[in-house]
């Protein structure tokens, strides 16, 4: 049974320049979308008691409470669900807060990519840095004690002193979870054609990343997924039920799910979605081959990663025979480290886990 969900409200007031995730800026056409998005969940969602529901965009928060919790009442939920929201700093009040809290919203997680305004100026954020302080500290109030911020490094301009700053004041807020990203300038930004002058370099952003892990885990966080590090306790569930292989459902234009061996992803344009929201617009049944790899290459980016009985049971294959010359390779290079279940990569090996896990491939 599918006992998670992703939610997408594709709705932005304008486009921050390093983002190419499907995002719109025509708010007129929220109430027709809201319409066509309670009929695909009325469509595809069986009542299962949902593990987590989790709402992403473009920006969640440009739904009022009242949409949000229309949303959130038309799935089976219980005090042990967890529910979280995508929030941009900016704008928020503790009276909204609140009535999120009301509404079932338990987990929140702010964009805030950087302390540096300037920086933040510079990416076309709509925030500074003392909105995220004092919509932490906001939400806190309102007796939230789980909370999640996000940030950017290999910013132009960014120092290895500027991160570790961020890092540091995150710290000093008292949050549960911190996600960390490296910057990827892709098609469809708007830093894809007009790049930015004093962009830090790959082995910059490598520095960051081995500094993040340092400074967080000296910190009390424990770093469970290539890019997620939590209190104990305070992983996101949502996102483990990705790493995990599991099951879940997409609603929403450009959203994409797991159901029954099949992947999907339902219509990017947003009046295409509006105008037939049940219909996906590309399904893929995936070969016994494909989830294996997949279950491997998922399982890699979790710090506790992959079981090999697990897989050997799930699969019925040998792993350590199946992948022997790769698995003495990347250890022997210090990549991968033997655990008492398998296999995970290193700090190292992080960094290259693209090409790493790209021999696990046939």
């Amino acid at each position: 049974m599918t006992k998670n969900v992703y939610i997408h409200i594709p709705f932005c007031k304008s486009k921050c320049k390093y983002c190419s995730f499907i995002s719109f800026s025509e708010l007129e056409l929220k109430a027709d979308y809201l319409e066509s998005l309670y009929k695909e969940i009325k469509y595809y969602y069986k009542n299962e008691l949902l593990k987590t529901l989790y709402f992403g965009g473009g920006t969640p928060s440009l739904l009022t409470v009242s949409e949000t919790a229309k949303i959130i009442s038309c799935f089976n939920i219980n005090k042990n669900t967890e529910v979280t929201m995508e929030l941009n700093p900016e704008s928020i009040t503790e009276e909204y807060l609140i009535s999120l809290k009301q509404a079932g919203v338990n987990r929140l997680s702010f964009g805030c990519q950087t302390f540096n305004n300037i920086i933040l100026k510079q990416i076309g954020r709509r925030h500074n840095s003392s909105d995220v302080i004092n919509v932490v500290k906001s939400a806190q109030n309102c007796g939230y004690d789980n909370i999640s911020l996000d940030f950017i490094y290999g910013l132009p301009n960014q120092t290895l002193e500027d991160f570790e700053k961020d890092l540091k004041k995150a710290l000093s807020l008292n949050i549960q979870h911190i996600s960390l990203y490296g910057l990827k300038i892709d098609e469809g930004c708007y830093f894809y054609n007009n790049v930015p002058d004093n962009l830090p370099d790959e082995d910059m952003q490598a520095d960051m990343y081995l500094k993040a892990i340092e400074i967080l885990s000296s910190h009390g966080f424990c770093h469970y997924e290539i890019s997620n590090f939590s209190k104990n306790g305070y992983e996101s569930k949502h996102n483990l039920n990705y790493w995990d292989n599991n099951n879940y459902y997409g609603f929403g234009a450009a959203a994409h799910g797991y159901t029954h061996g099949k992947r999907y992803s339902n219509k990017c344009n947003i009046k295409n979605y509006i105008e037939n929201p049940i219909e996906h617009e590309s399904t893929h049944k995936l070969t016994l081959q494909e989830k294996l790899e997949e279950e491997i290459f998922l399982g890699f980016r979790k710090m506790s990663g992959i079981n090999i009985c697990d897989i050997n049971k799930k699969y019925n294959i040998d792993f350590l025979g199946k992948y022997a010359a790769t698995l003495n390779k990347y250890t022997s290079l210090k990549y991968l480290s033997e655990t008492n279940t398998g296999f995970k990569l290193t700090d190292n090996g992080i960094l290259l886990s693209n090409l790493i896990l790209s021999e696990f491939i046939e």
